[in-house]
């Protein structure tokens, strides 16, 4: 844990590495003591039809999904460093976001290849 999910307006990954994106995002919670690298999991998305009020007509947002039991000021923290990597990495987009979103420990279910 954790997982991110980048949503992003289509257009971005013809001016951007997406790829290189994940990588650094990757990389920044990796070094993150509260995580193991191990289960960390990033995906991203293009999002072809949206509207928002600000200019330019771009954004990104993060879901930060976590285990539940982290407090509020772990979260922030995880949040803004999120915040940070990609507002560094595309910083003309017009909208950056991060969200978190805590998980059920005992509703939450997964497998992994060779387990």
């Amino acid at each position: 844990m954790p997982h991110v999910t980048l949503e992003f307006s289509k257009g971005i990954e013809q001016i951007h590495d997406v790829q290189a994106i994940c990588d650094r995002l990757f990389s920044a919670l990796a070094d993150h003591p509260e995580f193991d690298a191990n289960t960390i999991k990033i995906r991203a998305t293009p999002v072809a039809y949206y509207r928002i009020g600000s200019e330019p007509q771009s954004f990104v947002h993060a879901t930060l999904m976590l285990m539940q039991g982290r407090d509020e000021v772990m979260r922030t923290a995880l949040n803004d460093l999120i915040l940070d990597v990609l507002a560094g990495a595309i910083p003309e987009v017009g909208s950056i976001t991060v969200q978190d979103v805590q998980m059920n420990r005992a509703s939450y279910a997964k497998r992994l290849a060779g387990s």
